[in-house]
């Protein structure tokens, strides 16, 4: 065969590809990539990008506005369509509430900590008959990092309270100095008043949340087996936590502000707070040199602010919306993700291979300032009805 009549029959192979691959792409948004790129920019629009709204709370929101542009900048894409992403702020236990009465309609809700999926998981299988979360499926509730609740404190004033390593008896030595009418003078130190303790609201913040569960498990001396029975069938603990939150004179809303208080104002309005691991990490440099030491100090049992993030299981969330959830909860928990979680910001990775000790991180950088590579056993999360009547026990008795 002739050169000539060869070039012709592979032109009119390659003229009946391309046509066939820009009627392909007219409805394959898949097919558009490889279309013939000047008519196709004129003749064909650009596929509908799939919008994936996610909803979280706002101590992750430093590292999720990285991740993000990030992600975005990968330009993923589910058949052929581009997925963007738009985020709203909003308090853990808020957004639990709005999802439940269909307030608003998230692909992905990501509150500070597990204790809000439980309690959305349980409170919308009794209302709707089915859960709308499910945080035992990994496949649509994954957890990139985790910090543990900690009590900071000024090293001396922790150390006539607690001594140099506290035991079980934790909360209790906490709550009897709160409520002593003596303040610091009980302990021979009448120069330091009373003693000054914060948390958050628990209907505001996790933290305060965490808080609270912990005082519970505190008062019982266990970290399992929480009842609805321990919270409302014994006057001794009620009166305990009364009198405990009866101490404190405002809860706020937001952990980093406690935590920037006690930098910023030293003993003067707090001798103590509880905050998140990597609330605490964030301020520290900021304290040094100003009035004592900040000491992190861990309670007996812990409890995680693991950050989940879930893919509702909605009717709202199409298929395509999950398919381009389930990118972004890819690209979160990766590796990259998570170590920068740990680098920048504090947080504990929730995969094992990476270490906390590597060079830059801040366990090593504060480690004279208390913080732990290896924690102290974790509290079991009780489950959402327990959970429930705990928090209504507080706005009932204690809110103010």
């Amino acid at each position: 065969m002739n050169t000539p009549r060869l070039n012709w029959i592979l032109l009119i192979v390659y003229a009946i590809a391309a046509a066939a691959v820009f009627l392909a792409a007219l409805f394959l948004p898949e097919f558009r990539p490889i279309a013939y790129a000047p008519l196709r920019e004129l003749l064909i629009p650009p596929p509908a990008p799939i919008q994936v709204s996610l909803l979280y709370s706002t101590e992750k929101k430093a590292w999720l506005e990285e991740m993000l542009l990030e992600f975005e900048a990968a330009r993923p894409q589910v058949n052929g369509h581009p997925v963007q992403v738009s985020t709203q702020k909003m308090g853990s236990r808020e957004m639990y509430l709005a999802v439940l009465d269909g307030q608003i309609q998230p692909d992905i809700l990501s509150p500070a900590g597990s204790l809000q999926i439980a309690i959305l998981e349980e409170l919308s299988a009794d209302k709707l008959g089915r859960p709308l979360v499910r945080q035992s499926d990994p496949a649509v509730c994954r957890s990139p990092f985790k910090t543990p609740l900690v009590v900071v404190a000024w090293r001396e004033r922790a150390q006539v309270l607690w001594g140099d390593h506290p035991n079980g008896d934790f909360w209790k030595r906490l709550q009897q100095a709160l409520t002593n009418p003596e303040g610091w003078a009980a302990y021979g130190r009448p120069e330091w008043s009373y003693l000054k303790f914060g948390h958050t609201d628990p209907t505001r913040s996790n933290s305060g949340f965490m808080t609270l569960v912990l005082m519970t498990y505190g008062f019982y001396g266990k970290s399992n087996g929480l009842s609805e029975g321990d919270i409302l069938s014994n006057p001794e603990f009620q009166d305990w936590l009364e009198s405990f939150e009866g101490s404190i004179g405002e809860f706020g809303d937001s952990t980093g502000t406690y935590m920037r208080d006690i930098v910023a104002y030293g003993p003067s309005k707090y001798d103590i707070v509880a905050v998140y691991e990597a609330t605490a990490i964030e301020q520290i440099e900021n304290a040094r040199g100003r009035y004592g030491e900040l000491f992190v100090h861990y309670p007996p049992a812990t409890i995680m602010s693991d950050h989940p993030f879930c893919i509702l299981e909605a009717e709202w969330v199409t298929e395509d919306k999950r398919a381009a959830s389930t990118l972004l909860l890819d690209f979160l928990t990766s590796r990259r993700a998570q170590e920068q979680a740990l680098l920048k910001y504090g947080f504990r990775p929730q995969d094992p291979g990476i270490p906390l000790d590597q060079s830059g991180s801040p366990f090593v950088r504060y480690q004279d300032n208390g913080l732990l590579i290896d924690l102290p056993p974790e509290a079991e999360l009780p489950d959402g009805g327990v959970l429930e009547t705990l928090l209504t026990f507080w706005i009932r008795n204690i809110q103010k």
